[in-house]
C-alpha cells in the first residue's frame, strides 16, 4: 500500500489525477487492507484532531488479514473509517485489458464480497458499512454522515506585504523628468539643471 495521491487542496487537479490511475498503476497483485488502512490514516496531518475520515473501498478480501487490528490502531487516532462494499458474493472474474484476469498459474482470478470483514471495519472504526449499487455507489449516505461530524476549524495566518516607499521617490523623479521637458530651452533652466 502506498499513497498514490496527498490528501489535495486543489480538487480541480486531483479529479485530473483520479482520471489516470487504472488497476496498472499497482505493481503487486493482492490487497492488503491493513496496509491501506494504515497508509491512509499516516497522510493525515498530525496537527489535525478531528474531522478526520477514511473510505475504504473494496471487495473485502484481505490476503495479509490484519485489517482488524490496522482498524482498531486507528480507531484509537479518533479517525472514522467507512467502508464501501463492491463486488458479488458469488464471486466474479475481473477483467484487464478486454479479457479476464489470470493468476501465476494461468487460472482466471475470481473475487468475491466479503462484506462480514468490511461490516466489522467500519463497527470498530465508528463509521458504516455501505453495498455499492449499480444506481448509487453509496457515498452519499456515508457523506452525509462525514458532514455530521465536527469541522475542523483552520487557523488563517495574513502576511502582510512590506509597504512600499520607492513609489514616493519614483513620483517626485517623474515629476523632474516631465518638468525638463516642459520648461523651454533658457538659461533659467540650464541655470536650475546645472545646481
Amino acid at each position: 500500500a502506498f499513497v498514490q495521491l496527498p490528501i489535495p487542496a486543489d480538487y480541480v487537479s486531483a479529479k485530473q489525477f483520479l482520471k489516470s490511475i487504472t488497476t496498472e498503476s499497482v505493481p503487486i497483485q493482492g490487497t492488503d487492507l491493513a496496509g491501506a488502512l494504515m497508509a491512509s490514516a499516516r497522510s493525515f496531518s498530525t496537527q489535525s484532531e478531528r474531522s478526520r475520515a477514511i473510505i475504504l473501498i473494496s471487495d473485502g478480501e484481505d490476503h495479509e488479514g490484519e485489517a482488524l487490528d490496522a482498524a482498531r490502531s486507528i480507531a484509537e487516532e479518533g479517525i472514522r473509517i467507512y467502508t464501501i462494499g463492491v463486488g458479488s458474493p458469488q464471486g466474479k472474474p475481473i477483467p484487464k485489458n478486454g479479457s479476464l484476469m489470470k493468476d501465476a498459474n494461468g487460472e482466471i482470478v475470481v473475487t468475491r464480497l466479503d462484506k462480514g470483514i468490511l461490516q466489522e471495519i467500519a463497527a470498530i472504526g465508528g463509521g458504516k458499512y455501505v453495498r455499492a449499487g449499480n444506481s448509487e455507489f453509496g457515498l452519499n449516505p456515508i457523506i452525509d454522515d462525514i458532514r455530521t461530524l465536527d469541522k475542523e476549524q483552520f487557523n488563517s495566518v495574513v502576511f502582510e506585504d512590506f509597504d512600499e516607499q520607492y513609489m514616493y521617490f519614483f513620483a517626485i523623479a517623474l515629476f523632474f523628468l516631465i518638468l525638463e521637458f516642459l520648461v523651454p530651452e533658457t538659461k533659467a533652466r540650464r541655470r536650475l539643471f546645472k545646481h
